[in-house]
């Protein structure tokens, strides 16, 4: 795909961003980002205008964002570009089978990560885009997948799903995260 630089997203970007920021909105949230650069744009956009940012990167199977870069990169090089700008950083739009390994241990980049959207299955992106019909994966799974990472990262308080998932996933979520 096209990948645009950091000031061609900060262009693009910015005419929605000043929209909400003379709206009620309270803040931006940008997700199922692929690379850094766009963030890097997005989360200037936001500065110009004054509103707080979060934003949400996807990965693929291996963890790694799809443009290949690995998360911890990712979120290191938009908190250098932009001073910490971000309010706080996401993952979703993948299953927890593609980045759990990548959230463990006590690096500082993971105290970042305050939410999880993630997706009810395990199939790759071009695996999604190619089923006829939607993979609602295991929802007592994946709501166990949750308790981990809340274990793991003390900071999580945004839960919630994406691709594949409905009520029955979101209930053994929070059966989850407030059991832990």
């Amino acid at each position: 795909g096209e990948f645009m630089d950091i000031e061609q997203a900060q262009n693009y970007h910015a005419v929605q961003i000043k929209s909400f920021a003379e709206s009620s909105a309270d803040m931006v949230s940008a997700f199922t980002m692929t690379y850094a650069e766009e963030a890097i744009g997005i989360v200037n956009a936001a500065r110009e205008q004054g509103m707080p940012v979060v934003i949400s990167f996807t990965v693929e199977t291996d963890g790694n964002l799809p443009s290949g870069q690995p998360l911890k990169d990712a979120i290191e090089q938009v908190d250098a570009a932009t001073g910490n700008a971000v309010a706080y950083y996401m993952v979703n739009c993948a299953h927890p089978e593609h980045f759990e390994h990548r959230l463990s241990g006590d690096e500082d980049w993971l105290n970042r990560i305050k939410g999880i959207r993630a997706n009810a299955s395990n199939k790759s992106h071009a695996e999604l885009d190619e089923c006829e019909e939607l993979d609602d994966g295991n929802p007592h799974e994946l709501g166990q997948a949750y308790s981990e990472f809340r274990k793991n990262l003390s900071q999580l308080n945004i839960f919630g799903g994406c691709c594949g998932t409905d009520h029955r996933h979101l209930e053994k979520i929070c059966q989850e995260v407030t059991a832990a």
